[in-house]
């Protein structure tokens, strides 16, 4: 299996001050594909999210149950570890806050897990208070598969590894477990304005 596809040679453009972490160029209208491995296509009438691990009763929702929940539609700056940034992008989708309401829970991280078998681990604290959700649609159409439709974790404070591509839940732990690519050698955490790209950055 290949680790990463095939990525994106653009035009690279300084972004407006403040908006590009350090080592970042703004693509403009690009959006790079990059993926560990081939792209998953799963049906809707099979896809269903759940939250599982430090939490009882664990929670499901099927895809009509999801698409029913209260929505939000953020506009943010995302950041690649590859250096790439896209500024300005418009998602539609189900905040994880709304997600894991009412849960109480002694955990302090969770693992994304997705089809394909891609995990991503991140402290519980990043992905509530309003800085994550679970998007299914960008620029006001449905999530393209090439990137992570029916849908993926959006989690613009931090590198886009972390923003898994078609996840299909959130399991809480209460320790912290690498995923896919924290365990080759990338950073726990992934800050791109503190540069978090590898391990002991």
């Amino acid at each position: 299996m290949s680790f990463v596809s095939p990525g994106f040679t653009g035009r690279r453009r300084a972004g407006p001050p403040g908006r590009l972490p350090p080592g970042q160029h703004d693509v403009g209208d690009g959006f790079p594909v990059l993926s560990a491995g081939p792209t998953p296509r799963t049906p809707l009438e099979t896809w269903d999210f759940a939250v599982t691990g430090l939490i009882r009763p664990e929670r499901r929702w099927t895809w009509e149950e999801f698409r029913r929940l209260p929505r939000e539609a953020p506009t943010v700056d995302i950041h690649c570890v590859t250096s790439w940034s896209k500024l300005g992008t418009r998602w539609e989708g189900v905040a994880v806050d709304t997600l894991l309401a009412g849960v109480e829970t002694d955990a302090a991280f969770a693992v994304a897990f997705s089809d394909g078998g891609y995990t991503t681990n991140l402290p519980l604290a990043d992905l509530t208070g309003g800085r994550a959700w679970v998007v299914d649609t960008f620029d006001g159409r449905p999530l393209d598969p090439e990137h992570g439709g029916p849908a993926r974790l959006l989690v613009p404070h931090l590198y886009f590894w972390k923003s898994a591509k078609w996840v299909r839940g959130l399991r809480l732990t209460a320790r912290n477990e690498p995923g896919f690519w924290e365990t080759f050698g990338y950073h726990d955490r992934g800050d791109p304005w503190l540069e978090q790209r590898y391990a002991g950055d």
